[in-house]
């Protein structure tokens, strides 16, 4: 699908990131500083969308599902989990039409 290949070019920087960290790279030193580190993040941008969708317009709640996204993907290159996997559970999870 189209939509998919920003978070696959996404993705393959920030697995590039952990390969290869550089010194003014946010997303290096976010790794650098270990899972937990990455997980407070999580928690934050959740927190984050979960305000801007109870208090905010729309374009609060892009940006901050937007940030949510990055910091998983975060999360799964940092783990070794391939975007992909994540693809196929949820092409799993969906029913066919008509049933």
């Amino acid at each position: 699908m189209a939509e998919s290949l920003i978070l696959e070019e996404v993705f393959r920087v920030l697995e590039d990131r952990r390969d290869h960290p550089r010194p003014n790279s946010y997303v290096s030193s976010l790794m650098a500083r270990g899972l937990r580190a990455i997980l407070e993040k999580i928690s934050e941008e959740a927190g984050e969308l979960v305000e801007a969708a109870e208090f905010k317009g729309e374009s609060e709640i892009v940006h901050e599902a937007a940030d949510l996204l990055f910091h998983v993907m975060v999360l799964l290159a940092y783990k070794r989990v391939g975007l992909e996997k994540v693809f196929e559970e949820l092409r799993a999870r969906r029913k066919p039409r008509g049933r």
